[in-house]
């Protein structure tokens, strides 16, 4: 417990700039117990700002039941360094052991000596801190994460040095276990309504359920119902499981298993659209013309219960004409309109230009040891890009209706490509004999243009990737710049507030704008879209970077148990030392060496 005006160290974790000018830092006491989240906020030009594992002297000052603001008094130097690495006990060292870096950069190893082993094995992979002098070359282990052999260790290798939290707080995981079935209350009865869940064969958790209907008034046009489950009902502002998610920001899925961003006591019950239930959700109830534009919508708290639980592959074979016992009913209710109202927003889609990039993404099976026992490309059908679309729609009516209620809204904001990176592209195109419009305000159909013009040729694959590098980082932001890739002048995440915490706070202000009850945004959230964006948008970085890294290691585990086979890939870049290669198929990419291509002259 923790006094106002007492003074504490704390090693700083993580850091970043809000747009005010002003250094938020993560930080953990160092002599102080049950400091929950500490932020100090320094000025940018302030010479003694501490880096991250910095100790200083600080000030607190209460900002909540668990939240300081700090004023630092003086650095302290630098805490000890943690490392993360292969512990291995190499013969002839006098049971001294070696721990080697998983982060490449580090190109040093560190001894162990046996009091400093901490339990650790040979072959394990443990985190360490430094011990002695920075040249002593000496380290202490202070966790065991698990042994280097088990597969399933790949992901918690990420998962460490992403510091991606697992374990939920004691106070959160029981706010979460307490959770009961919400009251109808004032809520809009859509029990009637059949509305259904369209997910992948593996979803555990169904946040979003559709259903679509003819606007009799409106010949052409489209009444559109997207659910989302009521996330903000049970998880309040400032509560302990409140910020449990927050400090996460959003799930993390890894081949083996999910790092989810809410407990599972909600994500796969409460707050899961399971067929056949009861379940409060937050209703997107929209209607777009013939010409697939939104002309009005209005949001409800409602109460659903799923008419049932699709699959991408179901729904796609009763749309091609093979609906099974469970879908055969529903073929002119559901699944019919569902088509119809898609077909709309596509043809909107492709008449504002919405860049329409091909990057088949990768899947990957688990064999029952944990390994790899599959790589290959995830199947593409007209029923993901049925939900994509209403999704789409439900997230543009949301900005919409916050900026109409001239409530904050925290929206997914897609700048235009950066000056540079586009110049790069114009140069890399003109070597294939494709013109990029120059000295004109680019818009993503410009970009369209080039990827028809390439479409079904060898070098398809090769352009998509490049403009897909050439494009600005999406982020979350309080302030409005539009999303150029879907090119569209507003967009906002409403659609999954199970696994993202944008979307909770979108959630939150629009029961504040449209007055619907209990769980809306504090007066205190009102005045921290800024510092919400730039967390929520870090949060964001750090999982793609976890998931990224692991995804590398159990590939390159996989190609490990194929060395001397032949694979087809393609030349994705040339340098003077050598070929980038891309292998078909798994995705696997690589260096070929200058050195290894022979005696010839290139």
């Amino acid at each position: 417990p923790l006094a106002e005006g007492q003074r504490i160290v704390v090693e700083a974790k993580a850091e970043f700039w809000t747009g005010r000018g002003s250094l938020v830092l993560q930080a953990r006491s160092v002599r102080a117990v049950g400091l929950g989240e500490l932020l100090a906020q320094l000025e940018r030009d302030d010479p003694t700002a501490p880096a991250v594992g910095d100790r200083v002297l600080a000030s607190l000052k209460r900002r909540g039941k668990d939240s300081y603001q700090a004023r630092i008094i003086r650095r302290l130097g630098s805490g000890p360094k943690k490392i993360l690495g292969l512990y291995e006990e190499p013969n002839g060292r006098d049971g001294l052991g070696i721990v080697t870096p998983t982060d490449r950069k580090l190109r040093r190893e560190f001894d162990v000596r046996p009091a400093d082993r901490n339990g650790a094995r040979p072959g394990d992979i443990v985190w360490v801190e430094e011990a002695g002098s920075a040249l002593s070359r000496r380290a202490k282990v202070i966790e065991r994460v698990g042994p280097m052999s088990d597969p399933r260790t790949v992901s918690l290798i990420s998962i460490a040095a992403n510091d991606i939290p697992v374990e939920f707080p004691e106070a959160a995981a029981r706010e979460a276990e307490h959770a009961r079935a919400a009251p109808m209350g004032d809520r809009l009865d859509l029990r009637r309504l059949p509305l259904v869940t369209i997910d992948g064969e593996d979803a555990r958790d169904f946040d979003d359920a559709v259903f679509a209907e003819a606007d009799p008034d409106h010949p052409g046009g489209w009444r559109i119902l997207v659910a989302i489950a009521d996330v903000a009902w049970y998880v309040r502002p400032d509560k302990p499981l409140d910020r449990a998610a927050y400090r996460r920001g959003n799930s993390v899925y890894f081949p083996d298993r999910v790092v989810p961003m809410l407990p599972e006591a909600l994500s796969n019950n409460w707050c899961s659209l399971l067929p056949r239930q009861d379940r409060p959700v937050m209703v997107a109830e929209m209607w777009i013309d013939a010409d697939g534009a939104l002309k009005k919508h209005r949001f409800h708290r409602a109460m659903m219960h799923s008419a049932a639980r699709l699959t991408y592959n179901r729904l796609q074979r009763a749309k091609d004409g093979a609906p099974d016992d469970e879908l055969a009913p529903l073929m002119d209710s559901v699944v019919t309109p569902l088509y119809g109202a898609v077909a709309t927003l596509l043809a909107a889609r492709e008449k504002r230009g919405a860049l329409d990039l091909d990057l088949p993404e990768r899947l990957v099976r688990l064999g029952d040891d944990g390994r790899i026992s599959e790589i290959g490309v995830r199947e593409r059908l007209d029923s993901h890009r049925l939900i994509e679309e209403f999704m789409v729609l439900a997230n543009v009516a949301a900005a919409q209706a916050l900026e109409q209620r001239h409530m904050p809204c925290l929206y997914r904001v897609h700048d235009q490509p950066d000056a540079a990176k586009l110049e790069a592209l114009r140069e890399f195109l003109g070597t294939l004999g494709i013109a990029v419009p120059v000295g004109q305000r680019l818009r993503p159909g410009d970009l369209n243009r080039v990827l028809h013009a390439i479409e079904g040729k060898p070098t398809a694959r090769l352009v998509n990737e490049t403009i897909l590098r050439s494009q600005s980082q999406a982020v979350y932001s309080p302030h409005n710049l539009g999303h150029f890739g879907l090119a569209l002048a507003r967009y906002a995440h409403f659609t999954s507030p199970i696994r993202r915490f944008p979307d909770l706070i979108v959630h939150r202000a629009l029961i504040s704008a449209y007055g619907l009850g209990d769980g809306g945004l504090s007066a205190e959230d009102k005045s921290r879209f800024e510092g919400f964006g730039e967390h929520l948008s870090m949060c964001e970085r750090r999982a793609v970077a976890a998931e990224r890294s692991a995804m590398d290691r159990y590939v390159a585990a996989y190609m490990a148990d194929h060395v001397g086979a032949t694979f087809s890939g393609r030349v994705t870049s040339v340098t003077r030392f050598g070929l980038f290669v891309s292998l078909d198929g798994t995705g696997a990419d690589g260096l070929i060496a200058i050195r290894s291509l022979g005696q010839e002259f290139f």
